[in-house]
This record gives C-alpha cells, sequence and structure tokens, in this order.
C-alpha cells in the first residue's frame, strides 16, 4: 500500500479500536446479572420467578474473544504506525511530513479569511426604526421613541496588499497540496493489512474469530 491507503488503514484500525473499547467499556455486555423475583415470601402458593437481564450487544458471549480483537488491533496499529514512520523517512521532506500537512491546513485557513476580507465592499443602508431615544414628554416625564439609523460601513485595510496576501498564499498552498499528494500516492508502506478496509467491525470480528479457531 501506499501512504494515503496507510493513514486511510490507520483511522480504520482506530475506529474499530474505539468500537472495542466501547463494548468493553459497558457492563452491560461483560456481566451476566439474574434477578430472582421471591414472590414465595410474600405469597404462599406463588413460586419465585428468576430472568436475565438482556445483554447490550450481541458481542456479550464473546467477552474474552472481543478483548483478544483490541490487542490485535492495537498490535496491528503499532505495525502501522512503524511502517509509516519508516516510510517517511524516504521522503524529500522526511518525518516532517504531518508537520507540513499541518501547516499547509493552516495556509488554507488563512488564505480563506483573507479572500473574505477581500470580498468586502464599502456601504451604506439605512435601518429603518433601528435606533432608540429618550425624551421628556410634556408632562416631564421619559419616554423612548423610534429612529431610523443610517449605517456606514467602510473597509480599513488596503485591499489590494489582501488580495496579493491571498493569492500568494494560496499559490503556495496548491503547490504544497500537490507535492504532498504526489508523496502520499508514490511513497510505499511495508504493511499488509489483516482485513479489507471497507470491511466492517463485525466482518473483522469474525474473521479474526475464524482465524484463531
Amino acid at each position: 500500500m501506499n501512504l494515503k491507503e496507510a493513514f486511510r488503514f490507520q483511522n480504520k484500525l482506530q475506529s474499530m479500536m474505539t468500537d472495542a473499547q466501547s463494548i468493553l467499556g459497558n457492563n452491560g455486555n461483560i456481566t451476566k446479572v439474574q434477578n430472582t423475583y421471591l414472590r414465595h415470601k410474600v405469597m404462599a402458593e406463588a413460586e419465585d420467578e428468576v430472568t436475565m437481564e438482556a445483554p447490550s450487544t450481541e458481542y456479550s458471549e464473546n467477552i474474552t474473544e472481543m478483548a483478544e480483537f483490541l490487542l490485535f488491533l492495537l498490535d496491528e496499529r503499532e505495525k502501522l504506525s512503524a511502517a509509516i514512520h519508516q516510510a517517511k523517512v524516504s521522503l524529500p521532506l522526511g518525518a516532517g511530513l504531518d508537520g507540513e500537512v499541518s501547516l499547509n491546513g493552516k495556509r488554507q485557513e488563512i488564505a480563506t479569511l483573507l479572500r473574505h476580507m477581500a470580498g468586502l465592499r464599502n456601504g451604506e443602508v439605512l435601518i429603518s426604526n433601528g435606533g432608540v431615544g429618550y425624551r421628556f414628554n410634556n408632562e416631564g416625564n421619559q419616554v423612548s421613541y423610534r429612529c431610523d439609523v443610517k449605517r456606514v460601513t467602510t473597509i480599513n485595510f488596503d485591499r489590494n496588499k489582501i488580495r496579493k496576501m491571498c493569492a500568494d498564499l494560496s499559490k503556495k498552498s496548491d503547490e504544497t497540496s500537490a507535492t504532498l499528494d504526489v508523496a502520499l500516492v508514490n511513497t510505499p508502506v511495508e504493511y499488509e493489512a489483516p482485513f479489507d478496509v471497507n470491511e466492517t467491525f463485525a466482518e473483522a470480528f469474525e474473521a479474526h474469530m475464524s482465524a484463531l479457531s
């Protein structure tokens, strides 16, 4: 697989680990609760009734296997992380790939902000009854009244400079994105996935159990 596929599978492993932890962290899955209704103590002719509380998921009968599956996923995550790290070392960006991805995301964020600024215009609007004032009436009481508001908006920055900043930053961001895309697609990662990235949690767990039996 390449780096792009490796990152996708890394996310898949993390998602499955979260699911497994959620199952194991639910007492309704990892314990069996039996309730005995002591009816005979109240009425001599009645019989006690025993019921079992329903489990929270269908995995309640395979909790030990689920714990083993979680450790299996953790082990695969460790293997994949090591393989990704080794692959990054061979890149021109080196191990700084993650930092460059994050930095380029910030470039795009700032470019969006500058683009918004460059799109602002000076303007004037009249807001009908948008203001409130106070005056004294003939009886000497203070009363409120409404008035129109003329709102004038004026940009307080150099639009041409902002536009140039935006253009330069967008260009650098696009160039970096292209470089990163090439690196992600063309850099091999020495790792063999134990299951298909499109498999569901249930499918991967069942395949793991079959492999152990």
